[in-house]
């Protein structure tokens, strides 16, 4: 079937439920919301669960804490509330190896075997005032996985840069009154975008608690594509929307660099970033022949999404030449 012709579904599925996102404008989706558990199967029972022992700390200060037996983010989130006498509503995001608000250690779809789990808690609420005085508003949004989207990087000279209580970490709790948590990132992203120019919009936030060494002047978080390696261990741990976590062998470096290069694109193309996302794509496409089977794969993959045809073809050119090693 022609990549320009395959039909967009009418049935949508719930989409996948990890974490990463990028500059507001162009985004486009579905409406639907991830399901509690993920699209698909219930959680496997708990003696086919991994048996595999991480240690966490609140990000602001705590004592370690142990957790096993999870499968997805928020079978975790729930696992670190209860080390810490928190509900999971309480955690805003993960980062791994640091207690930093460090948006390339953010914790995705797959955890490295030794990786230190760092969890950052609710903060200070505010609510902002932002005149839209240009289409784009050089937002970097993401979201947790669990229902939280959050701001992971300003664009320096943008209209949020000049709006200096937005910060990078800031969870995103409503627009103009609207409460958006359970939204996914790209919602929230075509959200900002169809706000109206040369008019004003309200955002409500909540900041991620911060310990007295965090206090620091503010971040524009990190560069996308910036090189940063998430993970000592040997293997990981993967987790998915649908089925049990698996332990992989860690990506190659080929793998790696495709996963990075289609994150890219998703950014350039939707104005979401989304490591576990284009993870997925990467995988979809592995065995794949041409763009057409491509296309058809993710529509059965990832339906909800309605990638563009311009994007399929270029995210099957990057997994191209991370199967060849042309990068």
């Amino acid at each position: 079937m022609p990549l320009g012709l395959r039909k967009k579904k009418t049935k949508t599925r719930e989409s996948s439920n990890l974490v990463e996102n990028e500059e507001v404008g162009g985004n486009v989706g579905s409406g639907a919301k991830s399901a509690v558990n993920g699209a698909g199967l219930p959680p496997p029972p708990v003696n086919l669960r991994p048996k595999l022992v991480f240690h966490t700390q609140l990000a602001h200060g705590s004592p370690t804490g142990r957790i096993e037996g999870f499968t997805n983010v928020k079978e975790l989130y729930s696992k670190i509330a209860e080390a810490f006498n928190l509900t999971a509503a309480e955690i805003l995001f993960c980062t791994l190896n640091t207690h930093k608000i460090d948006m390339e250690k953010l914790l995705g779809g797959q955890i490295g075997l030794e990786d230190f789990i760092f969890a950052h808690a609710k903060g200070l609420k505010k609510e902002v005032e932002v005149f839209k005085a240009e289409d784009a508003l050089g937002l970097t949004i993401t979201d947790n996985g669990a229902g939280y989207a959050f701001i992971k990087r300003i664009k320096e000279g943008s209209v949020v840069d000049s709006v200096k209580v937005i910060n990078v970490g800031d969870h995103i709790e409503c627009i103009n009154g609207k409460n958006i948590v359970g939204s996914r990132h790209y919602e929230v992203a075509r959200m900002l975008k169809e706000l109206p120019k040369d008019l004003a919009f309200t955002l409500k936030l909540v900041e991620p608690m911060k310990a007295f060494d965090m206090l620091e002047p503010r971040s524009k978080g990190t560069k996308p594509g910036g090189e940063s390696k998430i993970g000592t261990g040997r293997g990981t741990l993967r987790l998915r929307s649908k089925g049990p976590a698996t332990v992989e062998e860690m990506p190659t470096e080929f793998e790696e660099k495709a996963v990075k290069k289609v994150d890219d694109l998703l950014e350039s193309y939707m104005g979401i970033r989304d490591m576990e996302l284009a993870a997925t794509m990467v995988e979809v496409g592995r065995d794949k022949n041409n763009p057409d089977e491509f296309a058809m794969a993710l529509d059965e993959a990832l339906g909800d999404f309605a990638f563009p045809d311009e994007f399929v073809f270029d995210v099957w050119g990057a997994i191209g030449d991370a199967k060849f090693g042309r990068f």
